[in-house]
């Protein structure tokens, strides 16, 4: 699982990348780096990860999962993926491997699906087998389904312990987020089988879901481990603002709609409240929107002045942040790529200490961050 804001001037420097694409150097307030493209021409890529033998696996939204082999991407499509339904924000998501995926070859796949109740965000356990997935099986389905295609979640993440976290949006009926009969609006967890895990806060609660591990969650679309509690933080979207970075704890009501920094669309409030008791307050919050999309820590070795860092994508806002954090503030803000124009969907970070990113468009790329020299 290689897995607020002080805008600043970006240098342009044109030079050239191992894939004999073009290579942009780049500066920060700490350290000089470039971005390599690594792939291009993918429709609305939404998630990547990285392949213990260095090859990389990519989705995209329209129903398709690529492989990139040794810096190519495959015009092959991995065949055998779960039935699903490309609608709204709705189509394929997360692509995520099993903790042993190097033995036994699992990984795991979310996206939407639709039958004659609606639709819902799933979750499907498969074994990649060459270029097919084999052994389909849905492990995890959101109920009840509805009829609107937005905010499913759709991100997931592995904790230490083997424990599978997956987030569901609000569907966009934003009290369904405080009731904890319905699978909308919070983080689950279940184990590789899709079963609630026996320590989960609410298993014998009457009346509450058993997978559930948070509430009162809008939208999360990032999602990763602290490099050193192993605790799971998340990002998710506001509406008209207040965007917000959480501590996922257990059982915990991160308050929405109860409480929120942002507005309605219509311009009409959604809350007077900003916090309440029983409310799990955010670690940070943007506003106006940014519209963040993937995280993660970076933990490498090529920008030793990162070390510790968070990185946030940002869609709407069309940059990276990095953000330095102290005893669960944010200290520091950055805006990266702020002049590259590109809505940032993905953030990993890889194996060999470098960042991949991922580009929303309907010719999405994947980009390589290495330092400039």
């Amino acid at each position: 699982m290689y897995r607020a804001a002080t805008a600043i001037a970006l240098g342009l420097l044109m030079t050239a990348s191992p894939q004999g694409m073009a290579a942009q150097t780049l500066s920060s307030d700490k350290t000089d780096f470039r971005l390599e493209v690594v792939a291009e021409n993918l429709e609305h890529p939404w998630d990547l990860t990285l392949l213990p033998n260095g090859d990389q696996l990519v989705t995209e939204r329209a129903g398709r999962l690529r492989l990139i082999h040794d810096g190519e991407l495959q015009s092959e499509e991995i065949a055998g993926l779960p039935a699903l339904v490309v609608s709204g924000q709705g189509g394929l998501f997360d692509v995520l491997l099993h903790p042993d995926f190097e033995n036994n070859r699992i990984l795991f796949l979310s996206y939407a699906h639709r039958n004659l109740e609606g639709m819902t965000t799933r979750v499907a356990r498969a074994r990649l087998d060459g270029n097919t997935l084999k052994d389909t099986e849905v492990i995890f389905e959101a109920l009840p389904r509805s009829g609107t295609s937005r905010h499913f979640g759709g991100r997931m993440v592995f904790d230490a312990q083997g424990h599978l976290y997956v987030s569901v949006g609000d569907r966009g009926e934003k009290d369904r987020a405080q009731d904890l009969a319905d699978d909308a609006g919070g983080v689950h967890r279940i184990t590789v089988d899709g079963e609630p895990v026996a320590s989960n806060p609410f298993i014998d609660k009457t009346g509450a879901n058993d997978t559930f591990f948070t509430y009162g969650n809008r939208n999360i679309q990032g999602m990763t481990l602290h490099p050193e509690t192993g605790e799971v933080w998340t990002h998710e979207h506001g509406p008209r603002g207040g965007d917000e970075i959480n501590i996922i704890r257990a059982g915990n009501n991160y308050g929405w709609p109860k409480v929120t920094y942002g507005i309605g669309y219509s311009g009409l409030p959604i809350s007077s409240r900003t916090t309440m008791e029983g409310i799990t307050d955010p670690l940070h919050y943007w506003d106006p929107s940014i519209a963040p999309s993937g995280m993660t820590f970076y933990t490498g070795d090529l920008f030793p002045e990162w070390q510790g860092d968070l990185f946030v994508g940002a869609l709407v806002m069309r940059k990276l942040v990095r953000l330095e954090i102290e005893n669960e503030d944010v200290v520091v803000s950055e805006d990266l790529l702020t002049d590259q124009d590109e809505r940032i969907r993905a953030v990993e970070m890889g194996p060999d200490g470098a960042l991949w990113l991922l580009t929303d468009s309907p010719r999405g790329k994947v980009y390589r961050m290495v330092p400039a020299d």
